[in-house]
């Protein structure tokens, strides 16, 4: 009996699509069927040249049926769910109802009240769902873990200042798209910063008190305090918030934690997170709703909190982008 797994992949133009066709390739599977409403997936021949593929979704859902009620190996056993984060919540109803299991992107969903909905959904199927957290799997953050845990354990009222930066330069384009519309990306939190918001909440423990100072169509900013941390964070997709030094070199990108003034190194690696977070979902070990809800309850918190613009602990960044808006 093969031991070859079955893919379909919703979202296949997307950005993040080929990670995750480079992650069933490199664990030894197959992508046997994909959609996306737009047809520039050219890409798959660099995978799966053989995978059928359609840009209606009516289409798709009669061929996995199809695959399904077929005896001819080709079932699938994973829907993987690249398509805009508010579409995630009906692809994974509709991956748990075909008979397959979810793989989603972050953010699982935009409001928490959906994950809560999926729940139900997944008792009542057999089917599971698996997200994305990657910073879980990073070996910088898996670290940093256990640092701030025996930091914990030899006295309980430790306590540490964190930064964290997170700037990814996006054009024009970023805002026409459905990136770009709160309520189908869930906002900047959401869409680019959710994976950081659960990685605190992974090293940190549960949340005490959010306070967001700056939350706007290019930057985002707060405090959020732990038991034994505060963190200070900034979240921008515009250029002009890039160190200088970053500038110089041509990157578009920058990506910084410091806990006590001290920076964590954590820039490398990102590029095979996905394959690992597929390696441990096919072994079994994966991250489920439960492990996500925490972080969308945070995003969703963020998101229609009211923004306190004056405060000792905002972040520098922050504080600039406050003086320039005023200017």
């Amino acid at each position: 009996m093969s031991t070859i797994k079955n893919f379909a992949l919703i979202g296949a133009a997307g950005y993040i699509a080929p990670r995750h066709m480079g992650a069933v390739k490199a664990t030894g599977n197959r992508i046997v069927a994909a959609m996306d409403p737009n047809d520039s997936v050219g890409i798959l021949d660099s995978y799966f040249p053989d995978s059928a593929f359609f840009v209606e979704f009516e289409r798709f859902d009669r061929h996995i049926d199809k695959l399904r009620r077929k005896d001819d190996g080709r079932k699938v056993d994973y829907i993987s769910i690249c398509s805009p984060n508010y579409l995630h919540d009906s692809h994974i109803r509709f991956a748990l109802r075909a008979g397959a299991d979810a793989i989603c992107e972050k953010p699982l969903v935009v409001n928490p009240w959906n994950a809560e909905a999926l729940q139900e959904i997944e008792a009542e199927s057999g089917r599971k769902v698996h997200t994305i957290l990657q910073l879980r799997l990073h070996p910088s953050i898996i670290a940093l873990r256990q640092r701030v845990a025996d930091a914990v354990a030899a006295d309980p009222d430790a306590h540490f200042e964190v930064d964290l930066t997170y700037i990814t330069s996006r054009g024009a384009w970023y805002f026409a798209s459905w990136k770009g519309e709160e309520t189908k990306s869930g906002g900047i939190a959401a869409n680019i910063g959710v994976h950081f918001f659960d990685m605190l909440l992974w090293v940190f423990g549960p949340l005490v008190e959010n306070n967001t100072h700056l939350l706007t169509w290019d930057v985002g900013s707060g405090v959020l305090r732990f038991k034994n941390a505060s963190v200070r964070w900034f979240l921008s997709v515009n250029a002009d918030y890039l160190p200088d030094w970053v500038q110089a070199k041509g990157q578009r990108t920058y990506r910084s934690i410091t806990m006590g003034g001290e920076e964590i190194e954590f820039s490398d690696g990102f590029t095979d997170l996905h394959t690992e977070s597929y390696r441990q979902i096919l072994a079994g070990n994966s991250f489920g709703l439960d492990d996500a809800l925490p972080a969308i309850r945070l995003v969703h918190e963020i998101r229609t909190a009211p923004q306190l613009k004056s405060s000792s602990a905002i972040h520098p960044l922050a504080d600039l982008a406050v003086r320039t808006a005023a200017e």
